[in-house]
């Protein structure tokens, strides 16, 4: 696949090694919970809040922050975001108490939350715009080795030699990753690039994908976030088969990416259509057949293609709609994913005491279901003068580019 020049593609690379750094660090407490609350003297409630509280940094990050540096030059904001990354996780193998490593944890949570408003249309930046839709797909997949790889690896390095050596660990790979965008990334202006503003801007097709994006998060995360007992007892599954299912669920996630980035860029908005199908298809089957072993673990590994798959066309029809600037569009759709996140763990927190752990997927099947409703509605909404490239043609009804 020749996406561009060498050094486009080497300087892709390395933002995708950025998205796999940061997401694991992010999520990497999550195996490593005991080991932190032990030696910090701590309840491990307490210590899931370093994963809650930097998802919620997060939300309410994104937004503001994007605003305040929007004039900023691309590769200093980049490189001190990743810099930002790197001290503050080898800073966090210092501290002898929770609330400094807490308040580390929440400076990195910062930086991420700038960092995804403006890694999307620098990496596309980077390329020509036919293939920008492969370029993004590589750059997600970063993301999506994180569950696959950057976690387990993680856990399993942090429960054989201690949680620190892990965290040194994500804090090197961030290095290798600032050392090749502040060498290799271009010094080119803020709002230069032609992915610095949407291709097809439309405020009405725009404010459909957050809510698309929104609902259909927060429908994978229903069922996602407690998929585990949902495995253990609905699907009849041990304990121990729970890791290769989840393992298999994020090889899947990679396949989806994958296949993403092959047909984005041809039809963007019907990709992304297609995505929400299999994964609210996935889900009701999920609840359906789930009591059986084979069809709980089949079902949920495609429920992980589908949300990968829509992480990486998502962030390809961001630029293609945004109405604005491409980094505040992508910190807006960042803010939805993220409140998707947050909305599914609450939901399905709150239907297991009730309606049992078989509902969540149900639940999240009928939240994927609205949220095709309003994809398939996208285009209605779209400004009469713009009835354009976001369905993939590049070209309006009426023939005018």
């Amino acid at each position: 696949m020749n996406l561009g020049p060498p050094r486009a593609v080497a300087t892709l690379m390395a933002l995708a090694l950025s998205t796999f750094t940061f997401v694991t660090t992010e999520v990497l407490p999550i195996g490593l919970l005991p080991l932190i609350a032990a030696d910090l003297h701590v309840s491990p409630s307490a210590a899931g809040f370093l994963v809650s509280g930097y998802g919620l940094v997060v939300v309410v990050a994104s937004l503001p922050l994007t605003r305040l540096t929007h004039r900023l030059p691309r590769r200093l904001l980049l490189s001190t975001l990743l810099g930002v990354l790197v001290v503050a996780t080898a800073a966090s193998v210092l501290v002898s108490g929770y609330g400094t490593l807490l308040g580390l944890r929440l400076v990195i949570a910062l930086s991420q939350a700038l960092f995804w408003s403006v890694v999307t249309p620098v990496a596309a930046g980077l390329f020509e715009a036919p293939v920008r839709g492969r370029a993004l797909s590589i750059l997600f997949g970063g993301s999506s080795l994180a569950g696959v790889l950057g976690v387990p690896i993680g856990t399993w390095l942090g429960q054989t030699t201690g949680w620190r050596v892990a965290f040194v660990v994500m804090s090197g790979l961030g290095l290798l990753a600032l050392a090749v965008v502040a060498t290799l990334l271009p010094t080119t202006p803020a709002g230069s690039s032609p992915a610095d503003h949407g291709s097809a801007p439309d405020p009405g097709r725009y404010r459909a994908l957050v809510v698309t994006t929104a609902l259909a998060v927060t429908g994978a995360f229903t069922a996602f976030t407690y998929v585990s007992p949902f495995l253990t007892d609905v699907s009849g599954l041990s304990e121990a088969a729970v890791g290769p299912v989840l393992f298999a669920r994020g090889v899947a996630g990679v396949l989806g990416v994958v296949v993403v980035g092959l047909v984005v860029d041809r039809r963007p908005w019907l990709t992304m259509t297609v995505v929400i199908v299999v994964q609210g298809v996935a889900l009701v089957l999920q609840f359906a057949l789930g009591a059986s072993a084979w069809a709980g673990a089949a079902t949920v590994a495609t429920a992980g293609m589908g949300v990968a798959a829509l992480a990486a066309v998502l962030g390809a029809r961001v630029l293609i709609v945004a109405p604005g600037s491409s980094d505040m569009a992508s910190a807006g759709m960042s803010t939805a994913f993220n409140v998707g996140i947050t909305a599914g763990s609450l939901i399905g927190g709150l239907l297991l005491p009730t309606f049992g752990v078989r509902s969540t997927a149900l639940v999240g099947a009928v939240f994927t279901g609205a949220a095709l409703a309003v994809a398939l509605a996208e285009p209605a909404l779209a400004s009469a003068r713009r009835r354009t490239a976001a369905d993939g043609s590049g070209r309006s009804r009426a023939g005018a580019p």
